[in-house]
């Protein structure tokens, strides 16, 4: 399945896909900075008193755990071109068990998405998740409800389409073609963090947050964050001017709502042959249908289809980010977001 907007066509595409290098000079900033935004207070009692030694050799300190605990913050970093061309900021939002570092640079060290928009005059809005990197966590089960999720160096191998399947890491058979750079693998992997599956609620109430402070904006996405950028537009649809969904795992609940937010939906390649990706696109479908059945615009474009061949689930790593990064770019040109 591949659809396009009115104006758009396969060849031109595949023209931006071949256009696609950004200039080397020096990214000049008029400003950059960082801030938390989000959160709550929340209140833990009835702990024991613990007396804790920080450092070796050093003198005991007594630790009350019990009092007011700031949690459920986000961190975001911002980058303001001193050459501004993007009409509103982006904001960037990674996947699951990952932090902002996901579009900052590719585990093999070539400049990431980051970098190649705010080169192009985007101001850029790059944060971790609640829970994630900076951000911090919050004890559990008190706050965070459950455990967090660890994931092995076989498991983002073999479910995020490098690798050909379950098994395959022990083989380390990769998918032909694939433009994952494996040598980089492990640079990779030690990006991934814990993550939990029960903070949906304060994470979606952080990227509110966020958009309240410094949109309108774009926001694009990367898979786990699908349904948060899906969430937070339909919450925001004045604020949101476009919604650029990377392999969305997810979608939002209340499609008709974005009826006047423009969105591109993008996948990369050996879908057809993966055990839940099918199903996971086909989830992202259902939700584009209901946007257009309420008279919104929604792009959707299947990599290998325009001639963008051999993407993995991390497609801002792969070694031809900067063709997708192209297409992204001429999409919100059309969308008369650039200047």
């Amino acid at each position: 399945m591949l659809q396009f907007g009115r104006a758009t066509s396969v060849a031109a595409w595949l023209f931006v896909a071949a256009g696609c290098t950004t200039t080397s000079a020096p990214i000049a900033l008029e400003e950059m900075g960082s801030f938390h935004v989000g959160g709550r207070d929340v209140t833990i009692s009835g702990r024991a008193v613990k007396e804790i030694v920080f450092s070796p050799g050093g003198v005991p300190a007594k630790v009350d755990p019990n009092g007011v605990y700031a949690v459920e913050q986000m961190y975001v970093q911002y980058f303001i071109p001193a050459d501004r061309r993007g009409k509103v900021p982006l904001l960037l939002w990674h996947g699951g068990g990952l932090t902002g570092v996901s579009y900052e640079t590719t585990p093999d060290g070539r400049e990431g998405w980051l970098n190649w928009f705010l080169k192009k005059g985007w101001s850029v809005y790059n944060s971790d998740a609640v829970e994630r990197g900076r951000s911090g966590w919050a004890m559990y089960p008190d706050i965070f409800p459950g455990e967090p999720v660890f994931l092995t160096k076989a498991n983002p191998f073999e479910r995020f389409r490098i690798g050909e399947g379950p098994g395959s890491w022990e083989r380390k058979a990769v998918l032909p073609g694939n433009q994952f750079p494996m040598d980089a693998y492990d640079q990779f992997v030690k990006q991934a963090v814990p993550r939990w599956t029960t903070t949906d609620k304060p994470t979606i109430a952080a990227y509110t947050a966020l958009v309240d402070k410094v949109c309108p904006c774009v926001i694009v996405v990367h898979s786990q964050a699908g349904l948060f950028g899906a969430r937070v537009a339909e919450a925001r649809p004045d604020k949101v001017k476009a919604l650029v969904m990377v392999e969305p795992a997810n979608g939002g609940s209340d499609g008709a709502k974005l009826r006047d937010v423009p969105v591109l939906a993008v996948y990369g390649d050996y879908i057809e042959r993966d055990a839940r990706w099918p199903k996971m696109r086909s989830i992202g479908y259902r939700y584009f249908d209901t946007i257009r059945q309420a008279g919104g615009s929604v792009d959707v474009v299947n990599l290998p289809q325009v001639g963008i061949r051999g993407n993995s689930h991390m497609v801002m790593m792969d070694r031809n980010s900067d063709q997708v990064a192209a297409l992204i770019q001429k999409w919100l040109e059309e969308k008369g977001l650039y200047q």
